[in-house]
């Protein structure tokens, strides 16, 4: 069965760290890039971050610039968001999903993605 799976989600203090691990089963992420969504309640769904599965481009949005970090470990078939500096306006629903087709530069991620995960829930409160 092919799925993506999202966990280490939880409730953090502002200013605390999470990191979001993304396990594919079924498939081999070798050749997907990988994207970082997220979805707070009453917003659209937002892209934060990426990594090509070619030469390991990044993308990050403007919002989490500085503060998150992307990295994929093939060998284990699962991508991470470590996430620092967590403010409350980072709490959402977050999601990986994987696309052969998904490209991620310095500057922009766009494409197609062909698997989604289920998210896991962030939540950023004193």
């Amino acid at each position: 069965q092919v799925q993506l799976v999202e966990s280490g989600g939880g409730l953090v203090q502002p200013g605390g760290s999470l990191r979001l691990s993304c396990a594919a089963s079924g498939f081999t992420l070798d050749y997907y890039a990988i994207g970082w969504f997220r979805q707070a309640p009453g917003k659209e769904r937002e892209g934060i971050s990426c990594i090509s599965s070619s030469d390991g481009s990044t993308y990050y949005a403007n919002s989490v610039k500085g503060r998150f970090t992307i990295s994929r470990d093939n060998a284990k078939n699962t991508v991470y968001l470590q996430m620092d500096s967590l403010k409350p306006e980072d709490t959402a629903v977050y999601y990986c999903a994987a696309g052969t087709t998904y490209y991620c530069s310095g500057y922009a991620s766009y494409g197609a993605l062909d698997y989604w995960g289920q998210g896991t829930q962030v939540t950023v409160s004193s």
